[in-house]
């Protein structure tokens, strides 16, 4: 039953996500009157007026052109999609900075790369999250050449086990077959992401580079350490999200990781099995011989509580991905420094930015 309902959320997911590619189609997003507590609707923003850049031609930057992916959301977590390019301001090390360009085109070409945890801990709840990421994929990669995708295992060892495509088919048939067991080699799977794959022209300008780790954070096996991995990916423009596999009721105090690397690149963790249960009749209630787990989850309403927590993860990852601003600016003034700190506001109340919190100077 919990594979059924699974299932049919993923069919919906994928639909929706078609739906919304659809000119006229309406998006699941809030306007910048309602995130400012207004009634009255935003009109429609002319290209000419804003001097934004809404250009579907490839995109040349100067080689010291600092790009950097913005997300704004409202209080309710849905997207804030018809802000401006002066609603924006860009600080750079404490100093204001002139947008060079702007653009807040959905479904911007992207290739994302999808990490999938292993590791013994992954166990008790990996189909749950196997199906997850199937859906993730699906809803994703909807075979359009703008989007393309490749998947990293990561277990005692990280293993490249779809190489980047942009078809679907690879990747969801290689996680059908995948099985949980050994230790967590997180920050290999992260490093392999940015050194060991085929690229797609543009990259990282256009397309964009995400990566999408599912997972606890937990990492014992890695060759590299997290302020390595860290840097790496800064340096590769490198935006990173995190689905977590921790569930409620379990301590998972590698969290932190995925917190880390998240911040420090513009993305998010999401958590689909976090008080998700503590309402649910029967989890947790039963006792069990099955594994290391003296415990195991109750009948009642688990299956479409598990479904409905990933379904939302989806949801949210895949349309943060596809629904940002990109803002692109030449740094005032010259500087020696290897790592600057990036500061993106925005003169409205109420919304939540998230954009990556520094990079490192080309060259240095």
């Amino acid at each position: 039953m919990q594979s059924q309902k699974l299932a049919a959320l993923a069919a919906f997911l994928c639909a929706s996500v078609l739906f919304a590619q659809t000119p006229d189609a309406p998006k699941p997003t809030a306007s910048k009157a309602a995130a400012a507590g207004a009634s009255t609707a935003a009109k429609p923003v002319s290209d000419q007026q804003s001097g934004e850049n809404h250009e579907t031609a490839p995109i040349r930057v100067q080689v010291n052109e600092v790009i950097v992916p913005v997300t704004v959301t409202d209080a309710q977590g849905r997207f804030v999609s018809d802000l401006t390019k002066k609603d924006f301001q860009v600080f750079e090390d404490n100093k204001a900075q002139q947008i060079q360009f702007f653009s807040r085109e959905r479904n911007q070409p992207v290739v994302i790369g999808f990490l999938v945890d292993l590791s013994s801990s992954s166990r008790i709840h990996w189909k749950n999250y196997q199906d997850a990421a199937i859906e993730l994929v699906q809803t994703l990669l909807v075979d359009d050449k703008k989007f393309s995708g490749y998947l990293i295992s990561y277990g005692q060892d990280a293993e490249l086990q779809v190489n980047t495509t942009s078809d679907p088919a690879p990747i969801v048939e290689k996680l059908r077959k995948l099985k949980p067991g050994g230790g967590a080699a997180l920050f290999d799977a992260i490093y392999m992401s940015c050194t060991n794959r085929k690229l797609v022209k543009g990259e990282p300008i256009q397309p964009r580079r995400v990566v999408v780790i599912i997972g606890d954070g937990h990492d014992d096996a890695s060759k590299r350490s997290l302020a390595q991995i860290l840097e790496l990916a800064q340096k590769n423009l490198v935006t990173i999200y995190c689905i977590s596999t921790s569930a409620f009721g379990f301590a998972n105090p590698y969290d932190s990781n995925l917190v880390k690397l998240a911040d420090e690149t513009g993305g998010r963790v999401l958590y689909p099995l976090e008080n998700v249960y503590k309402d649910t009749s029967g989890y947790l209630s039963q006792p069990s011989d099955d594994g290391n787990y003296a415990l195991k989850v109750g009948l009642g309403e688990y299956a479409s509580t598990v479904a409905r927590g990933m379904y939302h993860a989806v949801s949210d990852i895949a349309g943060e991905i596809t629904t940002q601003y990109i803002i692109r600016y030449v740094p005032a003034d010259e500087s020696d420094k290897s790592y600057r700190n990036l500061k993106v506001t925005v003169d409205l109340g109420n919304v939540k930015v998230r954009a990556r919190k520094g990079y490192y100077a080309a060259g240095q």
